[in-house]
Parts: structure tokens; sequence; C-alpha cells
């Protein structure tokens, strides 16, 4: 396992070079200047290039980046356009919020995808197998912030269309973050979709797993179909759930960007997103390239998972 880690860490660092060479990349072809935002609206073209001079912006874009990536390994992603502050300070008191509504999210995309796979998988061809899989396919056309919205109207506002008259279902707040009840909305508009791609990909893995010979010797073993489905069958079957698990983890981190605008929870995509509405490049940047490092730090937890699901995996 050490020699696993160690191999998985040395394999990062392309990785994480690549990640900084794309992020810093784009920022250079998004619309706006950054000394133009710096300097206001009423600058004039002596003090906007004065700017430029004064961050760099005019060396050559080698220069830049050798100069932003010796910044990135003392920590340093530079300071806000709009309040001066060091964007690592911003990012780190937004972070952990996105990362609370993230795994909160993947928590629940998990528990009701397993279940719903499950249980479709073992009636495969029945009405409950069928309901499953059409809810399954529902809650992955939804839009995220379609979702959000909704629920938002039904059990914010108390809006649920006939039922909404006679009862009180205003049963949560619509925006902020802290407290068991602000989680409820925000957490189940993110993680429905992440449930209904886990349900369709344990169903499909447990539907090849049950047909194998070892499934088939164990029942006529006289072996418990609990424990057959349970115990063998579904051990084996997330193997390639766990793959999903993780991309879904990397796709809730740029959900939270629509959760935390229709909510108005103060994270980490709420923070990138006002970034892009103020032109504020040096907070775009480090937040984007925060979300990517953790992305690929999922990554290497989901190799990690595979050999505690199951040793026979290749690591080679």
């Amino acid at each position: 396992m050490f020699k696993f880690l160690v191999r998985r860490l040395l394999q990062l660092i392309p990785v994480i070079i690549g990640v900084t060479l794309i992020v810093f990349s784009l920022m250079h072809f998004i619309p706006g200047d950054p000394a133009q935002v710096l300097a206001g609206e009423s600058a004039t073209p002596q003090q906007i290039e004065a700017i430029n001079e004064r961050l760099g912006l005019n060396d050559p874009y080698p220069v830049q980046y050798f100069r932003y990536m010796t910044n990135l390994v003392q920590f340093d992603l530079g300071n806000s356009l709009r309040n001066g502050q060091p964007v690592s300070d911003l990012i780190l008191q937004r972070i952990g919020i996105t990362l609370e509504l993230s795994i909160y999210s993947t928590i629940l995309s998990i528990f009701l995808g397993l279940i719903a796979g499950v249980l479709s998988a073992t009636k495969r061809g029945s009405f409950r197998d069928s309901a499953i899989m059409v809810l399954a396919l529902f809650g992955m056309s939804m839009p995220n912030f379609w979702l959000g919205l909704v629920l938002i109207q039904w059990f914010a506002l108390g809006n649920i269309p006939f039922i909404g008259k006679f009862i009180d279902t205003a049963w949560f707040p619509p925006s902020g973050w802290g407290s068991f009840e602000q989680l409820v909305l925000p957490v189940f508009m993110l993680g429905i979709s992440g449930a209904a791609i886990v349900a369709r990909m344990t169903r499909s893995s447990m539907l090849e797993v049950i047909n194998q010979d070892y499934i088939r010797t164990a029942r006529a073993k006289g072996v418990r179909e609990r424990i057959v489905i349970y115990q063998h069958a579904l051990k084996n079957a997330l193997i390639p759930v766990i793959t999903v698990v993780g991309l879904s983890f990397g796709s809730l981190l740029g959900g939270a960007v629509l959760a935390e605008s229709v909510f108005a929870i103060n994270g980490m995509g709420r923070l990138i997103y006002d970034a892009i509405n103020n032109r504020d490049f040096p907070v775009m940047q480090g937040g984007i390239l925060v979300a990517s490092l953790l992305f690929v730090l999922v990554n290497l937890l989901v190799d990690i998972a595979y050999r505690f699901v199951n040793k026979r995996v290749e690591t080679e």
C-alpha cells in the first residue's frame, strides 16, 4: 500500500502542473482586463498601462507563468482586485462550506443510489424496476437550478400545488447555511442527480455480477438471498460504482456554484461566481485552481478505495 501511494502521488505531479498551466492560460483568454478592473472605468490609458507594468502583465507569457508558479509554491495566490484581500484567505473562509455541501450531497447520492440500484436489480423487469429507472432518468435529466427553485417554492415558501392550500409545507429556510434545516434543500438539490447516476450504475453492475457462476453456486448451496446480494454480489458490484461516485463528487464541486447562488450560501462556488461577474481574475484563478486540485485529490481517494473494496484490483 505504501508503494502504491508513493507511486500515485508522484503521478499527481505532472497532473497538477498541467492543471496550473490550463487555469493560468484560461485567465488570459477570457474577456476583460485586470488593469482596467483595478484602475476603474474612469482611468486613463496611461494609468492602465502603469498598472499593467506594475502587475507584470506586459511580460512574456512564460515569464508570467514562472512568476505565478513561484508564488504558488509559496502558497501565494495573489490579492483580490476588488478588496485587496489575499485570495488564499478568501478561499479558506469559504471552502469549508463548499466541501461540507459536496460531502453531504455525495453521502446522500450514495445512500439513495445504492438502495435504489439494488432494489431495481433484484427485481429485474418488474414494475419496481421500471419505476426506479424512470425516476433515475428523470433525476439525471432535471436541471439542478430548476430543482432548487422548485424546492424553494414547495418546501421553503409552502407553495406546493393543491396541497399548499391546506397544509403548511414551509418547513425549511430558503437561504443560508449552518443549521440542519438550512442543509436539507441544497443537499437534496445536488444529491438527487448523483443518486440517479449511482442507481443506474449499481443496477447495471449488479445485474452483471448476479449472473456470475459464484453467485449461482452460493444460491445452490442454500445461502440466504440477503447474504448473497449484500455480502457477495454488492461488494463486487461496487467497483465501477466507486468510479462514478468519484466523478460525481467532482461535478458536485461545479454544481456548488449553482446551489450556493440559488440558496444564497457564501461558499467557494459563490465566491467564484461573484469573481467572474466582477472580473476579479486572481480570485477566479485561485478558486478554479483549488477546485481542480480537490478533484485530483478525490481521484486519488478513489484509487485507494479500490484497494479496500477488492484486493485483486491491479495497482501496478
